[in-house]
């Protein structure tokens, strides 16, 4: 509209009279409304923040569970939470809903500040419909993710619904389906972490299975996609929820879950010290700490804790307290495969990826669990620019018709994929045995380290020196007198020329054999060193990675 259309259609006045004979309202009359107004706003708002009847928060108390604010209260630093869409409403009709519209539709959503960094989150508000997800429902969620994305910052789930509102019908079930896509799309781009604080059954479970982390907390959680009376009328098998989708399964047996905790406190405690080691977003790498742990410090005390011989038993875990920046690290999936061990922690400063051989578990033998787990975490490294740092004592694959009839060759062959695919800085550490196929595996010089170390307890080889001498010396030793000392020379002979701590190094697959002691201050040097390292992909549409 033109300047003059508008001063044709705006209405005359004179004499301090509006056209259509009304005088101008008294200033003090509006602004009394105004305050009214206001004063309503406030009193709506407070009613949107006390929820639904106090039996419904009694009752969320009762089952030791907290509500969607007061979770949101720990995890967001004091009075920053800012909520949007509080008055939002359903539009249903059916079965009754239309006399039941609360605000929120059982879910809070918005941002707010972890450690002074913004981190968006939705709760969903169990007191209200169960927390079961509609149509403005999603929606509100849907807004929180695309603001997530389109700002770079986390996003955080605190998951308590009992899945899709059957009274909304299909629209539930796409609300569904936009927050998958949603998952798919800011993969890899935000740190996503999913909290189960109470049920998370059907559709609803494949959200945080899409996302990087999920935490539970032990009695209150339960994931699954068909419930405890759907499996005993199918298959006849009777449990309860907690022994079908509890959170102890999902840490040991299937791997859902990241982290489990006894608490909500505790879980969201954590929740923020993860996220204090995560970039906000892939365009950004994490935030170097100051630490008063020297970077040269001599780790005196590895030369205790690792044994000589290649069949003893050691705990990996006093290995990275030793190394890493005040003993401190974060373990991943701590109770799952537990063949490997993957953790976050820093290292002057700088947080690091450790993925490592645990010779107290299975020898430290790869198998099908630890391959999966270890290739999931260095992805999430390498996606959130975390260089990674491989401590290798590894026996090789763990044989057996189990893991052969179970697919160990693909599931190998997706860490295989995930270290050659990583861009990040990568180091290796070869602290005694590394042999066959796992060798390679583990992140050696031949598919991409960008710089290996070795202890002198090192020893590479197609496979343990008695395996080797038995095949190759076979005949040798069936025709000898004395076939058991035959062996022991070929042995020998065998250890001598080709599982020496020096052989790699001499052919250029190992850069230095180092004093374990140098460790730290080694690895530190040389993440400096790497901290400009420049190197992409070839550009395609997408790897078709082992399944």
């Amino acid at each position: 509209m033109t300047s003059v259309d508008k001063r044709m259609r705006a209405p005359v006045q004179r004499h301090g009279v509006p056209a259509g004979g009304q005088r101008p309202e008294d200033p003090v009359t509006r602004i009394s409304q105004m305050r009214e107004k206001v004063e309503h706003l406030l009193l709506l708002r407070q009613e949107v923040h006390s929820g639904p009847h106090e039996t419904a928060t009694q009752a969320q108390h009762g089952k030791g569970k907290l509500t969607a604010r007061e979770r949101l209260a720990l995890l967001f630093d004091e009075g920053t939470f800012t909520e949007i869409e509080a008055m939002r409403r359903h539009r249903s009709t059916s079965f009754g809903m239309d006399a039941r519209k609360p605000h929120t539709d059982g879910v809070v959503v918005g941002w707010g500040l972890v450690y002074g960094r913004t981190v968006f989150a939705y709760a969903h508000d169990f007191r209200i419909f169960g927390g079961a997800l509609g149509e403005a429902h999603a929606e509100k969620i849907h807004k929180v993710m695309d603001l997530a994305y389109s700002t770079g910052a986390p996003i955080v789930g605190l998951c308590d619904g009992a899945g899709a509102r059957i009274q909304e019908g299909v629209t539930a079930l796409a609300g569904y389906g936009g927050i998958f896509q949603r998952n798919v799309r800011n993969s890899g781009v935000i740190p996503q972490i999913s909290v189960i604080l109470g049920p998370c059954a059907g559709g609803a479970a494949y959200s945080p299975a899409l996302t990087d982390f999920v935490f539970m907390v032990r009695e209150i959680s339960q994931m699954f996609i068909t419930g405890p009376d759907v499996v005993a009328a199918v298959t006849g098998e009777v449990m309860t929820h907690n022994e079908l989708g509890g959170a102890d399964v999902h840490a040991e047996q299937s791997g859902v879950a990241a982290f489990v905790h006894d608490n909500e406190a505790d879980c969201l405690s954590e929740v923020r010290y993860l996220l204090s080691l995560l970039p906000a977003s892939s365009h950004e790498t994490p935030a170097v700490h100051p630490t008063a742990d020297p970077s040269d410090r001599r780790t005196e005390r590895l030369l205790d804790i690792v044994p000589v011989e290649a069949n003893r038993i050691y705990d990996m875990r006093a290995v990275l307290e030793e190394i890493v920046d005040d003993g401190e690290f974060l373990e991943v999936h701590e109770r799952w495969a537990e063949n490997v061990i993957c953790a976050l922690a820093r290292m002057g400063g700088q947080v690091v990826g450790i993925v490592a051989s645990q010779p107290a578990k299975l020898a430290g033998a790869m198998n099908i669990a630890s391959s999966e787990k270890a290739a999931r975490f260095v992805q999430m490294c390498d996606a959130f620019n975390i260089a990674l740092i491989t401590l290798v004592d590894v026996p090789g694959f763990l044989p057996g018709v189990e893991q052969e009839h179970g697919g160990i060759i693909r599931h190998g062959a997706k860490l295989l994929y995930a270290y050659c695919n990583a861009t990040v800085p990568r180091l290796q550490v070869i602290l005694r045995k590394a042999y066959g196929g796992a060798y390679i595996v583990m992140d050696s010089q031949s598919i991409g380290t960008d710089v290996s170390f070795a202890w002198p307890t090192n020893e590479i080889a197609v496979m343990g020196a008695e395996a080797a001498a038995n095949v190759i010396f076979r005949r040798e030793i069936e025709r000898s007198e004395d076939p058991d000392q035959t062996r022991q020379e070929r042995l020998r002979e065998y250890e001598d020329e080709l599982m020496h701590p020096y052989y790699a190094a001499e052919r250029g697959l190992v850069d230095e054999v180092i004093d374990p002691a140098e460790t730290r201050a080694r690895l530190i040097a040389t993440l400096r060193m790497l901290s400009t390292k420049q190197s992409t992909l070839d550009h395609r549409k997408h790897g078709n990675q082992p399944q």
